[in-house]
């Protein structure tokens, strides 16, 4: 198959490249090379970057800083972003509350949030899952009580995302319990996290860093202007919010650059009178993702040229659980790649392990997630089996 691009997408691919391998500093594309972990500096340096030269929220309306980019030239700049080692906008802003915002916001809220939103001037985190609520949202307990022009808050969110380093949260809660479906009684709410009544507590992963936390949240008062919308309409606001997030949630340019990475890795590994790359199982293994990848990448294409209104093509969901398995899928080469070496992932640096090497294992644990966040892919499943197959459960 040829796929070749029109005069005006190849320079702006051109454009695109060039931006990201001249004006992002190189040491935190070297640190996104081998997968060692980024500091919040990192992340802020990167998007704010971005933000200047107007490419941190494309997919905004354009009088909140979006461009009027066509669906494939969005793709060639998160392809472009991902080959260059760059680091993507802050999610949470660009892609999840954002768009929420400028679609379902009130105007003094708009005004008040999506600028310093865009330019990271606040940090958001993401208050969805709970203890034992994590992709059944709809069981939340987090609950919301009215008290006049506030509302008075308590529960816990859980796994919140880089939530250390948040300004502000937007979090689903509960303010309807008697609503006669659970997820008609949920509303979104915007809490600032210095209001008292706040704790945040760091969970420690299986790879050692602390990028997920506890949130609690103890008779905190939230004024009733930082209701999203309509109460009780939360449901609805969280899934356009996810159908954004699976949208671009099978991370197709950074996959193709680990993919890229393996190979040349298993390049300079040693086996019997040639190299791991000369191995035909091992050749094998890499061309079948190869093909993976690309079967992948043109249903990205496909979904989102699809997609209108907030509605996703429910073909999403086909993004969410194949993207997954492959980034896992790749990861996995990656840590076989490196044998033995893979384990030695702690401890003081001698230089006789290289790093790439080191970071396999602890990049590899840490993204069992994919296959969780954003709707697991037994829900993921579901959707399919239910709105494109038209299975009856």
């Amino acid at each position: 198959m040829e796929r070749e691009l029109s005069a005006d997408d190849a320079q702006f691919r051109a454009e695109m490249r060039e931006f990201f391998t001249t004006k992002i500093p190189q040491d935190i594309r070297d640190k996104v090379a081998v997968g060692a972990e980024l500091t919040k500096d990192d992340f802020a340096q990167a998007h704010r970057i971005q933000h200047d030269h107007g490419l941190a929220v494309p997919g905004w309306p354009v009088e909140w800083g979006g461009k009027e980019w066509s669906d494939l030239q969005r793709y060639i700049w998160l392809d472009e972003m991902a080959a260059a080692d760059v680091p993507a906008p802050l999610a949470f802003n660009a892609n999840m509350i954002g768009p929420v915002i400028a679609a379902f916001g009130s105007q003094e809220m708009k005004e008040r949030f999506l600028a310093p939103t865009a330019s990271l001037d606040i940090w958001w985190c993401q208050g969805f899952s709970e203890p034992e609520a994590g992709s059944d949202l709809a069981s939340l307990r987090t609950t919301a009580v009215r008290d006049g022009d506030e509302f008075l808050v308590n529960g816990q969110k859980t796994w919140t995302t880089l939530g250390q380093y948040a300004d502000w949260i937007f979090a689903l809660v509960r303010t309807d319990p008697a609503a006669a479906k659970p997820q008609q009684g949920i509303s979104m709410l915007l809490i600032d996290m210095t209001s008292p009544g706040i704790t945040v507590r760091p969970i420690q992963l299986i790879d050692g860093g602390y990028e997920v936390n506890e949130v609690f949240f103890d008779n905190v008062r939230v004024p009733a202007d930082q209701l999203v919308g309509e109460e009780n309409r939360g449901w609805d606001y969280a899934k356009f919010l996810l159908g954004n997030e699976r949208v671009g949630v099978a991370p197709v340019g950074w996959i193709k650059r680990k993919l890229a990475d393996a190979k040349a890795r298993a390049a300079t590994v040693a086996s019997g009178s040639g190299t791991l790359l000369d191995d035909p199982l091992m050749a094998a293994r890499i061309a079948e993702l190869e093909c993976d990848l690309m079967a992948l990448e043109l249903t990205v294409l496909r979904v989102a040229a699809n997609s209108h209104g907030g509605k996703p093509d429910p073909a999403s969901s086909i993004l969410k659980l194949r993207g997954s398995q492959i980034q896992q899928d790749v990861l996995e080469l990656m840590v076989d790649i490196a044998g033995p070496m893979s384990v030695v992932w702690s401890g003081e640096d001698d230089g006789a392990v290289p790093e790439w090497a080191r970071h396999t294992a602890p990049v590899y644990l840490n993204y069992r997630k994919a296959s969780i966040y954003g709707g697991s892919n037994e829900v993921q499943r579901g959707v399919i089996a239910s709105a494109i197959l038209g299975l009856k459960g």
